[in-house]
């Protein structure tokens, strides 16, 4: 049977979906997507505990900064003699490879597949994304005043253990008594961190993350991520939007988004708008109607066209009144019964929906 922090992959509770296994993988999630105080000496502690793993004397101090982006600012104000050389490679890439072949030799290609598959590739694609996310945000930031820095800033954010997010990979790893107890300690206490012989630059982890359904930084009335510095980053299902952007979105009209020359920042008003609503306030027309609905169109420049069916639930809500539905359909679309079917997956030759008697 696994022991927390260490995945056996013959424990049979690899394949069901509760059990220690799956208890443990929560609290990786937890761990990668935690939004509280880092917990500094703690995080100190292993930062320490990893240096001595790798066989390093300790750094002579700590520094925190309150979000990646402060980190870089301080790494690049302080020069090499007040850091000496970066230690990443001792401190985080040589044991994670050693432990990840370890495991490889005695697991085969098979079973390190289906350990992966059932521990951190349950993680990976949304803490990576917000990784990425959190990366563009501060090369952003700083291209802003500095757009030469570019190459330098981005070297830098790569130089980075990545504390809480580097999760997905710990969850995969037996941990327990082995050379990366120490990152595990650090990655369950605090965000990104630099190592450096002389110092190790540490960051506080968010104070706030917002994500929709599918994982995606997501938040229509404030930052869908921020740190206690102040660095945030804004975004609407997943797509990248300014502070102000966000601020509009209460006092939206028609005329404002067919105004809106960015077709994705317009994709972004008619979701929070509502297309039916949309619809109905800018005066569409139908263009057809049949026994399964009415076809609505409406023209945008320089995107496709919004085209949905209305449809009316047969079934009387207890009221008795009747819900109506608005299915958004491809812009091909020409008849309403051609737009239920593709809903359906079904061609409209093939769509047969009863009929009430």
């Amino acid at each position: 049977m696994a022991t927390a922090g260490t995945i056996d992959s013959s424990d049979n509770s690899l394949d069901e979906p509760g059990g220690a296994v799956a208890d443990e993988i929560q609290r990786w999630r937890e761990c990668a997507a935690a939004s509280v105080p880092a917990d500094r000496a703690r995080a100190e502690s292993g930062i320490l505990l990893a240096y001595r793993r790798a066989g390093l004397r300790a750094p002579e101090r700590v520094v925190w900064a309150g979000s990646p982006r402060e980190a870089v600012t301080l790494i690049r104000a302080l020069s090499g003699t007040d850091t000496g050389a970066s230690v990443r490679e001792a401190v985080r890439t040589a044991p994670w490879a050693a432990e990840r072949r370890r495991a490889h030799e005695q697991l085969g290609a098979a079973g390190w597949s289906a350990r992966w598959s059932a521990t951190g590739g349950r993680l990976w694609d949304t803490t990576q994304a917000l990784v990425e996310r959190i990366r563009r945000g501060v090369l952003d930031e700083f291209a802003a005043d500095d757009p030469g820095a570019e190459t330098e800033i981005r070297l830098v954010l790569l130089d980075a253990v990545l504390g809480q997010h580097d999760a997905p990979w710990l969850a995969a790893l037996s941990t327990d008594q082995s050379p990366l107890d120490g990152l595990v300690q650090v990655c369950r206490s605090a965000g990104w961190w630099w190592p450096f012989e002389k110092v190790a630059v540490v960051c506080e982890r968010p104070v706030a993350l917002h994500r929709d359904e599918a994982g995606r930084l997501d938040r229509g009335d404030g930052p869908a991520l921020a740190f206690p510095d102040g660095f945030a980053l804004h975004a609407w299902r997943g797509m990248p939007v300014p502070a102000a952007f966000l601020a509009e979105l209460r006092t939206l009209t028609p005329e404002r988004i067919r105004a809106e020359e960015n077709a994705e920042l317009r994709r972004v008003m008619l979701e929070h708008y509502g297309y039916d609503r949309y619809l109905s306030d800018s005066g569409a027309r139908p263009v057809h109607r049949d026994e399964t609905g009415t076809l609505w169109r409406i023209e945008l420049d320089g995107d496709e066209p919004v085209v949905m069916v209305e449809v009316l639930n047969s079934t009387p809500e207890p009221d008795g009144t009747h819900r109506t539905y608005w299915l958004r359909v491809p812009p091909t679309t020409r008849q309403a019964k051609e737009g239920v079917a593709w809903t359906f997956g079904l061609g409209a030759e093939v769509y047969a929906p009863l009929r009430e008697t």
